[in-house]
């Protein structure tokens, strides 16, 4: 059976990293890569964002005491970051880019930022793990909100990996529609971080 804890910490991690409102972004980030390419940027974005994650759960708050930034300053930058991703995708520049860098050894790769962080371990991702290590009574307690953000990331890897599917069943015209509709609602999503992390400024 399945201890309860290890269900709200599921259901709470589910539902702040959303691995489903995740897919379709993943796709307008990877447009034009091939099958292979797409398959290491999820993965290696999955990897990092396990990594981010596993150190705020051990030690999160330590880290950023040690470095004097608070979740409040963390995540209006955050918000600042994924502002100009969307700005990006609105208006095409992430397109140009790859034209312009066609021919470039290293092609632009999204896997860490802005996958990895902050759409993976965002803010609210990392303070969620903090919160729940700080709760466990027990070391099997940390392990377990560990194994079930493991389980979560492994939710990412498998919608990711279907982005290829997803991609030619809404075709170019459907990719772009998608593109500029998730370019508002990121522009949206990093001012709702700029403003709780202001919120937060003011409570504290």
């Amino acid at each position: 059976m399945i201890p309860s804890d290890a269900i709200t910490a599921f259901v709470a991690l589910f539902v702040v990293i959303d691995p489903i409102g995740l897919t379709p972004i993943f796709i307008a980030l990877t447009t034009g890569a091939s099958n292979a390419a797409r398959r290491a940027i999820a993965i290696r974005a999955c990897l990092v964002a396990v990594v981010l994650l596993t150190v705020f759960g051990l030690a999160g708050e330590a880290v950023l005491s040690f470095l004097g930034i608070s979740l409040a300053a963390f995540r209006i930058a955050g918000g600042i970051l994924l502002f100009l991703t969307a700005l990006d995708m609105l208006f095409e520049r992430r397109k140009q880019r790859r034209e312009g860098q066609a021919d470039a050894p290293h092609a632009e790769d999204p896997s860490v930022f802005p996958l990895a962080m902050p759409l993976i371990a965002g803010p609210g991702a990392m303070a969620t793990m903090i919160l729940l290590t700080g709760s466990a009574d027990s070391g099997a307690g940390i392990a377990l909100v560990h194994g079930v953000m493991f389980a979560v990331i492994l939710c990412v890897v498998a919608l990711f990996l279907l982005a290829g599917p997803l991609e030619k069943l809404l075709g170019p015209v459907g990719i772009n529609v998608v593109t500029r509709i998730l370019g508002m609602l990121l522009a949206a999503l990093s001012v709702q971080f700029v403003i709780d992390g202001l919120r937060d400024l003011q409570v504290a």
